[in-house]
């Protein structure tokens, strides 16, 4: 999964709720802001890492309810 990130200049700061806003506006994208305030957008994850990860769901839930 490749992820291409931009560096925010330290006297940029964002709260969380215009965090929020910025992901609301750009719903296609996957964007997570750390904790040094680098945005990182994320690539989607193509078809097999998805079903890979729904098989895992799919057992996690199984193993819990029994």
């Amino acid at each position: 999964m490749s992820t291409l990130s931009l560096q925010i200049p330290p006297s940029l700061k964002f709260t969380d709720d215009e965090f929020e806003q910025i992901v609301e506006f750009n719903k296609e994208l996957r964007l997570e802001l750390t904790a040094s305030g680098e945005l990182i957008i994320m690539s989607p994850t193509g078809g097999e890492t998805g079903n890979r990860n729904f098989e895992i769901y799919i057992d996690l839930g199984i193993w819990n309810r029994k």
